[in-house]
């Protein structure tokens, strides 16, 4: 295996991890960006493979995580995380007046880390990446072809140094509202 993977990039490598499965929230602060509590459960019991299992443990583990968490906290996760987004959106047209142009971009990119974890939150659905893997997780795993045509023009600049921020934190808003419901 290790052989084949040698075969995909300079910087391949197997990562061999150890948990004790008990997943918590920690800390999302307002100028991070997404945490990493879906990640770490959509890494480690979806798309892990255990290298031994002993006993029960694993299957015990999926089940208390699969198909996702409990109602309640994902309802409460997803308010909290959209209001983190949005008030990365809310700081863009300040920065802007300001001519903080780096700070606006990272606050929408923080913005945009935290619309994909909304929008995988309310969908139900653990991902891999917020920042890899974005066209096959938007177009063949959330199948939203269309979301990630839009996603990608958030990117692009034909100059940085002005309002365009202000329209991307605009389209990010109307992102979240349209495809992060209950």
């Amino acid at each position: 295996m290790y052989k084949e993977l040698r075969g995909v990039g300079r910087y391949t490598h197997i990562a061999l991890e150890f948990i004790d499965g008990a997943f918590e929230e920690g800390e999302h602060c307002w100028t991070g960006g997404p945490d990493d509590f879906e990640l770490e459960i959509g890494n480690f019991i979806v798309c892990s493979v255990p290298l031994f299992q002993r006993g029960t443990y694993f299957v015990e583990l999926k089940s208390c995580w699969l198909p996702y968490y409990d109602e309640t906290r994902r309802k409460k996760r997803l308010e909290m995380v959209k209001n983190y987004c949005l008030n990365n959106l809310d700081h863009v047209e300040g920065y802007v007046e300001r001519k903080l142009y780096f700070q606006c971009f990272s606050r929408l990119y923080h913005a945009m880390g935290e619309f994909l974890q909304a929008l995988f939150i309310s969908r139900r659905i653990y991902p891999v990446s917020y920042d890899k893997w974005i066209y096959d997780q938007l177009v063949n795993l959330l199948k939203l072809p269309e979301l990630y045509k839009e996603f990608v023009s958030l990117m692009e600049y034909k100059n940085f140094e002005s309002e365009e921020h202000v329209m991307k934190a605009e389209k990010i808003r109307e992102l979240l509202f349209r495809y992060c419901t209950e």
